[in-house]
């Protein structure tokens, strides 16, 4: 039969101490308690022992597991890779690690896997997860949990959260696609439940408005998941407007993807005849044929973002709510052209006054205090 394992008493005989002396030796928050020399004494002794501490003993003893609930929509879409990197990287820093539960944009699936994280005492929570109407929110905000929401906001903001500036990004890709010449714009709208959905919907009515162009509301199709089922989805049901349409701007990457398949099924090359803009750049999206256009925003420093007001929630739980926002890019790819039949020289000549990389103006940030929200700007690099 293997040894059974080491326990902290046998550490504390082994260092002639008492095993709450040992305990404080082996934790660093806690070793500049003992002196030098018994810190020394422990830790060769937990070596030598081959000790390792248990952490459900320990959450139970400091109410604290040192991990962290991260709830994402879809695993599938290639955004979050980098986002959880940003997050795990930055709580891994600071001693915390992160469960992972994907929802699959799954209400029941959600509160399933929220509540079973909830049972292993996890220190707090990141939501990619949060809707606008959400009964979770509700029951997180009356038992006083520390949450951050991560690329979604709450309706009355009551929430820490990071996100892009989902409006200032989907204003620049109208002006981008306007610009061009293009005058019937088409746009597939997010999940209308998710702030994302709501806040580039009200940037592309923005943006069309800025630039003295009608809003069809038969060009405005909406979404039910951000899928690429979705996309193709909504631009066959586009495409039997009359009237038609030049160019699409899709409230995600995964959307406009979807619009590259309904297209090649109707027999339309992006972009001699419809052009496509984006909403995320996610990873990969520059392999594609033809290369799509996006709104970027810098997914790592979304994660790490989010890490650290989560961390500021566990440390101190009151203070203003922080709502912080991350400057969008517009990166122009191959996706987009001028319009068939207009002046493609002038359309050209904005083309090329665009740069390949158009990086937002940042807004000075405003501040409520005693319980109000702190929002803040954040500039687009990591």
């Amino acid at each position: 039969m293997p040894d059974r394992p080491a326990t902290l008493r046998d550490v504390a005989a082994a260092a002639r101490v008492h095993p709450a002396t040992a305990s404080r030796a082996l934790n660093p928050e806690t070793r500049i308690l003992v002196s030098e020399d018994t810190a020394r004494r422990v830790i060769a002794a937990a070596a030598k022992l081959g000790y390792r501490p248990n952490p459900v003993a320990r959450s139970l003893r400091t109410r604290r597991s040192h991990t962290v609930g991260v709830l994402i929509p879809d695993l599938n879409n290639p955004l979050f890779p980098p986002i959880v990197r940003g997050l795990e990287d930055k709580l891994a820093a600071a001693g915390y690690v992160a469960l992972i539960g994907n929802t699959d944009a799954d209400a029941g699936r959600e509160r399933l896997i929220f509540e079973q994280m909830r049972a292993r005492h996890v220190d707090g929570f990141v939501l990619a997860t949060a809707t606008l109407h959400d009964r979770l929110l509700a029951d997180v905000a009356a038992a006083e949990l520390p949450v951050v929401l991560m690329n979604r906001l709450s309706q009355d903001y009551s929430f820490p959260s990071v996100s892009v500036d989902n409006e200032q990004g989907a204003r620049m890709a109208i002006s981008h696609l306007a610009r061009l010449g293009h005058t019937r714009i088409a746009h597939i709208a997010g999940p209308q439940e998710a702030s994302t959905g709501v806040s580039r919907l009200s940037g592309f009515r923005e943006g069309m408005a800025a630039h003295g162009l009608e809003i069809i509301e038969d060009l405005i199709t909406y979404a039910g998941r951000y899928t690429v089922e979705e996309g193709a989805r909504c631009v066959r049901e586009l495409l039997t407007v009359p009237g038609g349409f030049t160019a699409v701007a899709a409230a995600n990457d995964m959307l406009a993807v979807g619009c590259y398949a309904a297209l090649d099924e109707a027999g339309l090359q992006c972009p001699d005849d419809i052009s496509v803009i984006g909403f995320n750049d996610m990873p990969f999206i520059d392999r594609l044929r033809p290369p799509l256009t996006s709104v970027r925003f810098p997914h790592y420093q979304l994660g790490t973002e989010a890490a650290q007001l989560l961390l500021e929630r566990i440390g101190e739980r009151e203070g203003p709510v922080k709502i912080l926002y991350l400057a969008p890019e517009l990166v122009i790819r191959k996706s987009v052209a001028a319009p068939a039949g207009s002046d493609v020289q002038a359309a050209e000549d904005a083309s090329d006054a665009a740069p390949h990389l158009t990086p937002v103006p940042l807004r000075r940030a405003t501040s409520r205090r005693a319980g109000g929200a702190s929002r803040e700007r954040a500039s687009g690099t990591p």
